[in-house]
């Protein structure tokens, strides 16, 4: 017999939609308190959690064999100082749409001067703002995981021209050309957009500076969806402030919450959300679950394995 314990914030949820899938040879545990958690822990041989919240009790799972995440990013349970004697799966193919959805909320909002005309409402003006079309123009992709692909697809539809930067040469649908790292700069002097998906690695940190910043043309939007260690983020101040770049729409960064006193609050031409470009929602994380519970009762490997070393 299994033994399932499940740590997230939407618990009662996660029990209802596990238990309505009547997983065979499997105990399911859901609780909140704190001192039942720690009592079950010992005795699960499966989490499915939120990676900071597993991230606190993992020592104390003697038994433990599998973790499944129930959000994208797993880098906090990727550490050199945590152990590795168990099998960690991620979560893919479930957040490209939404995370597109957000990326062209923000594109479309800017090229449409959506929030100018806004402002022109309420002042009861009525001016007319040109605009461009998105067909055209060059969007740029760092990071082709499933997320990376959706936006890819998503801007072709738009007639845009799309092109990525990621460490070999690979051909992709959608994308017009792969420029590998040695031609970085090549790749941001040629963007209208750029955005970032990439996962929070030695090799990624610090990527955006300010010296690949100066590389962008002043009419560029740098939007990041991927993790904040990406940006040196007293950069991209300096690069907004001196309109460098166009804008930013960042939705994540190097410390969350964002500190109240960030110089990137104030600037007109940042835009900043919460981290909440995609959600996990629990239907979705149950049935990459359930799947791939199937595949742990038979023996075979498990999907969206997360590699220790890389961190994704």
């Amino acid at each position: 017999m299994n033994r399932l314990l499940v740590l997230t914030e939407d618990n009662d949820d996660y029990g209802k939609l596990l238990k309505e899938r009547r997983l065979p040879d499997i105990e399911i545990v859901t609780t909140s308190d704190e001192c039942h958690v720690r009592e079950s822990i010992r005795c699960s041989n499966i989490i499915l959690g939120a990676p900071d919240m597993v991230a606190k009790i993992l020592d104390q799972a003697k038994y433990l064999q599998w973790v499944q995440s129930t959000f994208a990013g797993v880098e906090v349970l990727c550490g050199e100082n945590l152990r590795r004697d168990y099998v960690l799966t991620g979560v893919k193919d479930i957040f490209g749409p939404l995370m597109s959805q957000y990326v062209f909320g923000y594109i479309l909002s800017l090229e449409r001067h959506l929030v100018e005309t806004r402002q022109n409402q309420k002042n009861r003006v009525w001016i007319h703002i040109p605009f461009r079309s998105l067909a055209g123009l060059t969007l740029g992709i760092c990071g082709l995981g499933s997320i990376g692909k959706h936006v890819a697809q998503t801007a072709s539809h738009f007639g845009m021209r799309v092109v990525a930067c990621k460490k070999t040469p690979e051909e992709f649908p959608y994308i017009e050309r792969v420029y590998t790292g040695s031609s970085f700069e090549e790749f941001l002097r040629i963007l209208d957009y750029l955005v970032l998906v990439l996962p929070h690695t030695v090799e990624t940190t610090g990527l955006i500076n300010s010296e690949t910043l100066k590389q962008m043309k002043t009419s560029a939007v740098l939007i990041n969806i991927g993790r904040g260690n990406v940006i040196v983020e007293p950069d991209l101040v300096r690069a907004l402030k001196d309109r460098a770049i166009r804008a930013a729409v960042l939705d994540v960064f190097r410390e969350e919450p964002l500190d109240a006193d960030s110089a990137l609050w104030a600037l007109p031409n940042a835009f900043i959300t919460p981290h909440n470009s995609a959600v996990s929602f629990p239907p979705d994380i149950v049935q990459i679950f359930y799947d791939n519970y199937q595949r742990f009762l038979e023996k075979r490997t498990l999907q969206y394995v997360i590699d220790f070393k890389k961190g994704y």
